[in-house]
């Protein structure tokens, strides 16, 4: 019975998530939580799987990819959802977004969830209306280096 106390009092205790708003987001960041509403989802690139040789001992999938147009009361952004994400980020969904990450396709940001996030689908809808005004995807950064003297 001690044991199992002090294997308990060893383990790191779990941090609650901090969850941000989608106008918070910024290029190259990662680590974020948000709810968010899913507005539309549009597939993008779907391969179906390829013909396996006998030789080959790789596990290859079918891969599909779709961008997701989603957002709260602050915002909008783009999502890039791959393969089982797809199915849960339905349009008029909300979602519950762990760890996502925000990359940069042609200058513009696009979030994404790696094999570190989680995507999971809320018990309730959400009770915020999303503003549809303030889309961070179209906004174009461009990269800038700055020589110091």
């Amino acid at each position: 019975m001690a044991s199992n106390q002090e294997e308990s009092s060893n383990k790191p205790a779990k941090r609650k998530p901090v969850f941000t708003k989608v106008d918070q987001l910024k290029p190259g960041t990662n680590g974020h939580n948000l709810v968010v509403k899913v507005l539309s989802s549009d597939t993008v690139l779907q391969k179906p799987q390829p013909p396996r040789p006998s030789s080959s001992s790789h596990n290859l999938r079918p891969t599909l990819i779709a961008e997701c147009l989603i957002g709260d009361d602050t915002g909008t952004i783009i999502f890039t959802a791959r393969n089982e994400q797809v199915d849960l980020m339905k349009a008029g969904n909300t979602v519950i977004v762990r760890n996502a990450k925000i990359d940069m396709f042609k200058g513009s940001m696009r979030m994404a969830v790696d094999k570190w996030g989680l995507i999971e689908v809320a018990a309730d809808p959400a009770d915020f209306v999303v503003k549809e005004d303030n889309n961070l995807s179209l906004v174009e950064y461009e990269l800038v280096n700055v020589v110091e003297e």
